[in-house]
């Protein structure tokens, strides 16, 4: 009974799937409320909302009507921008608009806002796409006063799937299922790894019972309108791996490594015993030639022995006693000599036998220390790239754990690492060099401004900042970074993984602080 008991949970525990990092609240951090409210003679006559989202720390992306009014009217219509973390909403200015592609951006300060990446990729048919925004409709039931529209809040998410791509009055449009209402203008279009793929712009309307279908001004439209607006933006092309997937394909290649290990370890037995077997052969074969040449040697001097005492006693029988004594002496010592050399003939035991490693021609020699200069290139079946750029990234790898000359790294085992918390942007990276192998890897947590808030504290607390060669300090270091680590979700959103040779060129990376 116990142990069908123990079995239930088992098998319970094993349903359990992992934990999931949630992408899709990370790119959430960076969309917005945009507010537009229209004032002639300080009393508001025109009151409007859509969505946003940031394309870099300071600028928005939004529909052209959403702020159609203050282009139009730029001296009474006011943009207010209300982002989804804090308790305060900020004014913005619009720089610059396109009509035609119904796309609009927007500048503010105040806060620094994660900024959204662009997939440069095309969605698949019926891939599931996820629409964030503030549709007005959910307003509606839940806004008690105008105060209510200013105030920041989460965007709402929907989830549909890719219907097709098509043209909308000269601008290619993705067509999709997810649901929007008005107010979701403005807001992203995102693949389930949180990365832009359009900006929903309209719905079709559904007379009839009709189904309704929603547009999003495709990403091809939004990169050449950014580019148009000289407004840097970040792109990836890689395309979206959940968290599980790679999760399981870390597990396989953990598997496939333990695998490969064994089978090099039966291999190893395996020559092993071959060795032995044939240091035994020849072991043995040496003894048969030593225990011959012993018996043979004994029979040698057993003979002259014999020979001697027998010309010992010819001669005491001529009267000749002194010759005849030191012949018998001769004698007697070499039947000895014949009796010690028989008795101390060598015998054969296995136990003692060791194998003699045999010399390969094409045996690898050990690898040099993985010191200096070192230029690290993307290992994309090993990586989980959600919003990263994957250029090469080059390292400067110093003793004692000390990374590009200035960022010391902590003991980890046989790794060295390092947690980096910036002082601005919204992601914390837990970077990993490990010198047998060359690996670098960065394993990057999307977090919240509280989670954020919470880890520069911790990192204030990490005295050591520079490279050091004091080894109680590095201890120290490895000890604050536990709690540092402990800090952050248990599933990480982003891991890149670089292999590693010498000989990088130019200044390295510069590293996050």
């Amino acid at each position: 009974m116990v142990r069908r008991l123990l079995m239930m949970v088992v098998l319970a525990l094993t349903c359990i799937g992992p934990a999931r990092a949630d992408d899709i609240s990370a790119s959430a951090r960076g969309v917005v409320r945009i507010v537009t409210i229209a004032v002639v003679d300080d009393e508001v006559v025109g009151f409007g909302h859509g969505s946003g989202f940031a394309v870099a720390p300071n600028r928005i992306v939004t529909n052209a009507h959403v702020v159609e009014l203050a282009d139009r009217y730029p001296g009474n219509v006011v943009i207010g921008v209300v982002p989804s973390e804090g308790d305060k909403s900020w004014q913005g200015k619009l720089i610059a608009i396109d009509q035609q592609r119904d796309l609009a951006l927007i500048e503010f300060s105040g806060v620094r806002l994660p900024p959204l990446t662009l997939y440069t990729g095309a969605p698949g048919d019926g891939e599931s796409l996820i629409a964030l925004g503030y549709p007005g409709n959910v307003d509606l039931a839940t806004v008690r006063s105008a105060a209510d529209f200013i105030k920041p809040l989460s965007p709402v998410r929907s989830q549909g799937g890719f219907a097709g791509n098509r043209m909308l009055e000269g601008t290619n449009v993705l067509l999709h299922t997810a649901n929007i209402a008005r107010g979701n203008s403005g807001g992203p279009l995102l693949d389930r790894c949180g990365r832009v793929l359009g900006v929903n712009s309209a719905i079709t309307r559904a007379d009839e019972g009709d189904s309704t279908f929603a547009f999003a001004i495709a990403g091809n439209e939004l990169a050449a309108f950014l580019q148009g607006a000289k407004q840097p933006f970040a792109t990836v092309n890689v395309p979206c791996t959940s968290v599980e997937e790679q999760l399981a394909l870390e597990r396989n290649a953990d598997e496939k490594a333990r695998f490969d290990a064994d089978e090099r370890a039966r291999a190893d037995a395996a020559k092993s015993a071959g060795e032995r077997a044939d240091a035994i052969a020849q072991a043995r074969a040496r003894n048969v030639v030593s225990r011959e040449n012993h018996m043979a040697g004994a029979a040698v001097l057993l003979v002259f022995g014999a020979l001697a005492l027998g010309a010992a006693g010819l001669l005491l029988s001529r009267d000749r006693r002194r010759e005849a004594i030191w012949l018998a002496a001769g004698g007697g010592v070499l039947m000895l000599g014949a009796v010690v050399l028989f008795l101390t003939r060598p015998d054969f035991d296995e136990s003692r036998i060791l194998p003699v490693p045999k010399a390969s021609a094409g045996a690898a020699l050990p690898a040099p220390a993985a010191l200096g200069r070192m230029s690290c290139t993307i290992v994309p079946e090993r990586s989980r790239v959600t919003v990263s750029q994957t250029e090469t990234v080059d390292l400067d790898v110093g003793a004692d754990g000390c990374i590009n000359g200035r960022t010391q790294y902590a003991e980890s085992g046989a790794t060295w690492q390092r947690i980096l918390v910036p002082d601005q942007d919204q992601t914390v990276s837990v970077t990993v060099w490990d010198p047998a192998n060359r690996i670098y890897t960065n394993t990057r947590y999307l977090l919240t401004s509280a989670q954020m808030e919470k880890a520069r504290q911790l990192r204030a607390s990490v005295p050591l900042k520079s490279c050091s060669a004091d080894q109680a300090a590095r201890a120290s270091l490895a000890t604050q970074q536990q709690a540092l680590r402990a800090a952050l979700p248990s599933v990480y959103n982003e891991k890149l993984v670089y292999s590693c040779s010498p000989g990088a060129s130019g200044p390295p990376a510069a590293t996050p602080k």
